[in-house]
């Protein structure tokens, strides 16, 4: 029978959650939106890096039945802060892992890079709600993971901005009737920027992302745009399309997040203002919706939204991404990886900002041959490619 007006609505019950990565961007703000709903959500696990102050303070305001800290070394530190709090402590990769095993409906796996992939494989196996904010488990393992998913009946709500818009509005019980998703991209701090003097930008610059608030890796992805390339990857494995039909439009304003388009002619998209924590408010609260405190939308006062074809040639991580897609295996594997090396090699002031594109293409040159059969063989894949990007910074600095 359909709820009317004089009849009160059902209490929601209260959902558990885990968050895998509670430190960084995506997890605090997760963490900030439990904090709005209590009584509404039970944490059962945290976990972090290496950021041992936070994640006691998150502990203490959130009261999780388990923290853990990948790097051992923090172990003790961890533990003394939270003497007396009743909540179990643990550290190291396996402890990550086994986090994600515990018993919550919903987990947030939002560990950046490929270090989430294997605690988000093992929240998938027992049946888990994933909100996904590590688009490297798709970039890395899409076949595998997916193949999981539907295998152990788990559900995986996107929680990247553009996934989210996509996912809001694709009719999944019509996919045939999808001309094409188009993924929304700002563009970055150098959009305008001639090549000749990006290679002059410094660190500080390509983390100062004009709309979004984000970790320093997701902000220097955002500027070279490999962050789109990984985004169209991920967004392959995602939605039941072909590789071609994905298209890529940038919009400098991120108001909208992304569309999809239709064989009618009709354009579907998602709007809101540039904040995290809407489209996490949405996968937390899924199949349902939640408040959300993000600023709301007034197209009035922003007057006037802009689109441009994207610069493959200014952007080469952009092609880069694509000819992974296209040729699949273990390409992708080593895009990601080798990526993630000439990131942080960048932020440490070791190579230059257009050095990062180079060092992935160089990379990509010597793709192993052969599929991958398992999560060890994106493992041990992801370690090669690692050491060769390491090896190809160290020869040229």
């Amino acid at each position: 029978m359909a709820l009317t007006a004089k009849q009160p609505r059902p209490q929601p019950r209260c959902r558990s959650v885990t968050i895998l990565g509670s430190t960084g961007s995506v997890g605090c703000n997760t963490v900030d939106l439990l904090t709005r709903e209590p009584g509404a959500f039970q944490v059962e696990a945290l976990t972090a890096h290496r950021n041992v102050a936070l994640l006691v303070e998150q502990a203490r305001a959130l009261r999780p039945r388990m923290v853990a800290i990948a790097d051992p070394a923090c172990y003790r530190d961890l533990q003394d802060a939270l003497v007396g709090t009743g909540i179990e402590v643990a550290a190291g990769p396996a402890a990550v892992i086994e986090a994600a095993c515990r018993p919550a409906e919903w987990v947030m796996a939002s560990i950046v890079g490929a270090a989430g992939l294997e605690p988000t494989m093992a929240a998938v196996r027992r049946g888990a709600i994933i909100g996904l904010a590590n688009k490297e488990c798709l970039v890395c393992a899409g076949e595998l993971m997916m193949g999981d998913i539907k295998k152990h009946g788990a559900t995986m709500v996107p929680v990247d901005s553009e996934h989210s818009a996509i996912y809001q509005v694709f009719d999944f019980e019509q996919p045939d009737k999808v001309e094409s998703i188009i993924l929304t991209a700002s563009g970055g701090p150098f959009r305008s920027m001639p090549a000749e003097q990006m290679a002059s930008v410094t660190p500080a610059q390509a983390v100062a992302h004009p709309n979004w608030d984000m970790g320093a890796k997701i902000s220097v992805d955002s500027a070279t745009m490999m962050n789109k390339g990984l985004e169209l990857i991920e967004a392959f494995h995602l939605f039941p399309v072909e590789a071609h039909q994905i298209e890529i439009v940038v919009h400098p304003q991120s108001v909208i997040h992304s569309m999809v388009a239709y064989v009618d002619g009709s354009v579907l998209a998602q709007l809101g203002a540039p904040d995290m924590r809407t489209p996490i408010a949405y996968a937390l609260a899924w199949p349902e919706r939640m408040a959300a405190p993000a600023p709301r939308l007034r197209l009035a006062e922003i007057g006037t939204l802009t689109f441009e074809e994207p610069d493959d040639r200014r952007f080469p991580a952009l092609r880069l991404a694509r000819e992974a897609l296209q040729r699949g295996g273990a390409a992708p594997i080593v895009l990601n990886a080798a990526n993630e090396v000439a990131v942080a090699s960048f932020l440490a002031g070791q190579i230059g900002f257009l050095d990062i594109a180079r060092v992935v293409e160089d990379t990509l040159q010597r793709t192993p041959a052969g599929g991958l059969g398992s999560l060890a063989d994106v493992i041990e894949i992801d370690r090669g490619a690692r050491a060769d990007a390491m090896a190809r910074i160290a020869n040229s600095c």
